[in-house]
């Protein structure tokens, strides 16, 4: 069992200054084995915030951060899983599945993570797995959605199955919902 934290469109300290503290609580050091960030991290000081949660962590460039070595895209293997990362500004039209979907075969994935319009969204289409984490801060985004809700995504990776849990804090209070892929 590999348990991997998916986060991304933090936007620490340009739209807001630190994620939420219901968050911070659940985010402790040696519980998570792996970070997978979709980008939109922005500074270093938050960065160095993620690897104190976890050791391994793994993140491509969103469309405001500040650092040009990171890569656009990425793939992480967990065992029989192949998942790609990619931030999602480079998807057009911005969520749409279709154009999801094309970059998951171009990947070569099962599972593709996205970010980029600041709201969970998870499903299958094809036989593969796509999750965008939605925003960890809840920051607001240029796409005019006014009831972003902060959240994030834990990913419970066990063979060819992954458990995914969401965290959404809503109305201050943190709600987890449970999805499952198997990779057929």
């Amino acid at each position: 069992m590999v348990l991997v934290l998916v986060i991304g469109d933090l936007h620490i300290p340009h739209r807001v200054h630190d994620l939420p503290p219901k968050f911070k609580k659940l985010l402790v050091p040696g519980k998570i084995q792996q970070i997978i960030c979709t980008g939109n991290v922005c500074d270093k000081e938050t960065f160095d915030y993620l690897r104190t949660v976890a050791a391994d962590v793994h993140v491509v460039r969103g469309d405001f951060d500040e650092f040009p070595n990171w890569p656009l895209s990425k793939t992480v293997t967990h065992g029989p899983l192949r998942i790609g990362v990619l931030h999602g500004h480079q998807v057009i039209p911005v969520g749409d599945t279709e154009s999801l979907s094309i970059v998951a075969r171009q990947m070569d994935v099962d599972i593709l993570l996205t970010g980029h319009t600041h709201r969970f969204e998870a499903f299958e289409y094809e036989g593969k797995f796509f999750v965008n984490p939605g925003s960890a801060t809840g920051s607001y985004s240029a796409f005019g959605a006014d009831d972003i809700k902060p959240s994030f995504v834990l990913m419970d990776v066990q063979g060819l199955v992954v458990t995914t849990y969401v965290y959404q804090l809503v109305e201050g209070d943190v709600k987890v919902e449970k999805i499952e892929y198997r990779k057929n």
